[in-house]
């Protein structure tokens, strides 16, 4: 049988499946170039949906905490504290539905070509990471417009963003999954994220947590991920809670192995539950 000859089963093993990965590699790039293109399509303003989108949800947050419930920020600018929530948030919630999504939506794919499925979710986030990068546009403009001048840290924001992606992706790889067989994932993961919003420290800093609840409060993981974007923007760390940073890098490990096995093994009756 000639070298070149590759057999295709429904169970392939591991060392050939993530060689197939890697063969695929511009399948992935093509598939997250056509997300790109999509995206902003015959839209008016195109990409800068991506800046005024949250800037008119800081609007609305800092009116609502921060002048009329008149939440304290510790002297730093309520829009400050709402920006530096909102921006992780969206990444973690907008990687995490797309991901879950992505099968479904590619579902014509994965019934006609053989491929490593897992690309689909992988490509699928890039438009995520593209517009998050983006909207770093507007941590430029609100820290000039306030006057405060970031610290070293700042240069960790790659690791931040980095880790918010792990923790969505390894919770949107497990969603997808389950996606495709129980359709009701779909419905239920948008309500689920609405309620995140409040249950995270998006609007408020994690300091207004009582001591008493903090350490039940980090064992959510984006609060760990919201607190060291948070630190990293405006270096003060009585607006955060150090600890969950940890639990967030160990969920990010946790989730994403754990995701991969359950994509994985669920993925050779793709085709056949769609």
């Amino acid at each position: 049988m000639p070298k070149d000859t590759i057999i295709i089963t429904a169970e392939s093993q591991d060392g050939n499946y993530w060689r197939d990965l890697w063969r695929e590699r511009e399948l992935l790039a093509f598939l997250a170039w056509r997300d790109l293109l999509v995206r902003y399509k015959q839209t008016f303003v195109g990409i800068a949906w991506t800046v005024l989108k949250p800037l008119a949800v800081i609007l609305v947050y800092t009116f609502v905490f921060g002048v009329l419930a008149q939440l304290p920020s510790h002297g730093v600018p309520y829009t400050l504290i709402v920006l530096t929530g909102l921006l992780p948030w969206q990444l973690f919630s907008t990687v995490m539905l797309v991901s879950s999504d992505s099968l479904l939506s590619n579902a014509h794919l994965v019934q006609k070509v053989y491929f490593p499925r897992i690309i689909i979710p992988v490509s699928s986030i890039v438009v995520c990471i593209v517009d998050h990068l983006v909207s770093f546009l507007i941590i430029f403009l609100m820290l000039a417009w306030f006057g405060v001048a970031p610290g070293w840290q700042f240069l960790l924001l790659p690791f931040v963003t980095f880790l918010a992606v792990c923790c969505a992706l390894g919770l949107g790889l497990i969603a997808a999954a389950l996606n495709v067989r129980y359709r009701d994932v779909r419905q239920l993961l948008p309500i689920l994220l609405q309620i995140g919003v409040f249950v995270c420290p998006v609007g408020y800093a994690t300091s207004l947590v009582s001591e008493r609840w903090q350490w039940l409060y980090a064992l959510n993981p984006v609060v760990g991920i919201i607190d060291a974007f948070r630190w990293c923007v405006l270096g003060k760390t009585e607006l955060i809670f150090p600890p969950s940073i940890l639990v967030s890098i160990v969920f990010a490990v946790v989730s994403l192995a754990v995701g991969v096995r359950v994509f994985r093994r669920a993925e050779p009756s793709f085709a056949d539950a769609m």
